[in-house]
């Protein structure tokens, strides 16, 4: 009896260690329902009669107590949540709505929190716009947190809430077909020492000029009109290429109508509603002229070295009546422009005075790109 005992608890203990592995496997797997995750883009996929739901694969903590969404797109109805909930929170409702969770709903800028009936909180939010939310590590010990949320770098609020014996988990909601967000688990969240006043890094600080363009962190996106050859939105670096910053990619994320993107460099004082390439002191790889436009497009710029052309001007133009002679030092390089890796051309260029200034152009509703003006590589 006594050899029956100690086999019975023998199997019991494997049984509870298998049932503790599982559990902490599943801490490490994020939940998601009605929800696409393609890397850190989440999609709604639904079919907007119900609730789509992300949970996080772990809870904020101590050294990672922030995290932040970028709304790429709104969808019909632009119902995006973005909050706090338990691990094994339902994935058919918003975050906020049940207890022990709380959101920010961007469709209306109000606060749920842990019910259906939301209060007046913030300001609605858009496509471009930043979400934030975390916790302030103080309160991390008593059980209790002090949840704040973030809009575009500034702080909107906070509300105090208990926390649930795992933790509080990012997650994001959403309702309604097109809806699309970026979401960083990793964003970092600070007192600035100048003004003591919080931020995060929102990437527009690199460009120099936006014209009809919209920055979120490191993705550009169009807002223009897009009816017109006039309606060109440009976006230009602050600061020119040289030797040491020699290279920058873009990435296609979304296409939009027509894929009128262009790529490449300009002068500083290039027109606001022209296309890179199209004017004098430019030259750029144009997307919509290519076999296809999918993923992705990488530019590639180096002294003494580049790889290719689409569109080249170096003619003065009536309308500007500028002497070319003061407008370029006699330095040439040849441009070079890769395409998903592979070399697809180049071509000497005389460099403005100034310098070549990493441009972007674009022309149809939903164009949207993402930009690394820093890659580690090339």
């Amino acid at each position: 009896m006594e050899d029956f005992n100690l086999h019975y608890r023998f199997l019991n203990w494997r049984r509870r260690i298998r049932e503790i592995r599982e559990v902490r496997a599943v801490r490490h797997q994020e939940r998601y329902k009605r929800i696409l995750v393609d890397g850190d883009i989440l999609s709604y996929h639904g079919n907007s009669d119900e609730v789509g739901c992300y949970v996080a694969p772990r809870p904020l903590t101590k050294e990672n107590n922030y995290f932040e969404v970028c709304i790429m797109d709104t969808g019909v109805r632009g119902t995006i949540a973005v909050g706090l909930v338990p691990q094994y929170y339902k994935l058919d409702h918003q975050p906020g709505w049940l207890p022990h969770s709380v959101a920010y709903h961007a469709d209306d800028g109000k606060l749920f929190n842990g019910n259906g009936v939301g209060q007046q909180f913030g300001p609605k939010c858009f496509a471009g716009d930043r979400i934030g939310c975390g916790v302030q590590t103080e309160f991390f010990d008593r059980g209790m947190a002090t949840v704040f949320f973030t809009r575009n770098g500034k702080e909107v609020g906070s509300v105090v809430m208990a926390m649930s014996p795992d933790g509080l988990f990012p997650a994001v909601g959403m309702h309604s077909l097109g809806e699309e967000v970026r979401i960083d688990l990793q964003a970092e969240w600070g007192l600035d020492e100048d003004d003591s006043a919080m931020m995060v890094d929102s990437h527009e600080d690199e460009w120099g000029r936006l014209h009809d363009v919209k920055v979120c962190g490191t993705l550009l996106e169009y807002i223009g009109k897009g009816k017109s050859i006039m309606d060109v939105g440009l976006a230009q670096a602050r600061h020119s290429l040289s030797t040491r910053s020699h290279y920058f990619e873009v990435e296609i994320v979304d296409p939009g109508e027509k894929c009128y993107i262009a790529l490449g460099l300009a002068r500083k004082d290039y027109p606001k509603n022209r296309h890179p390439g199209w004017s004098r002191g430019s030259v750029a790889y144009h997307a919509a002229d290519s076999d296809e436009c999918t993923d992705a497009a990488e530019v590639n710029y180096k002294q003494r070295r580049v790889r290719n052309i689409m569109y080249f001007n170096d003619e003065d133009e009536e309308d500007e009546g500028e002497d070319m002679e003061q407008e370029y030092d006699g330095k040439k390089v040849t441009v070079f422009f890769t395409r998903n890796g592979k070399i697809i051309g180049r071509k000497e260029a005389p460099v403005p005075s100034g310098g070549f200034y990493p441009t972007i152009g674009m022309l149809s509703n939903g164009e949207k790109v993402q930009v690394d003006l820093h890659p580690l590589s090339g």
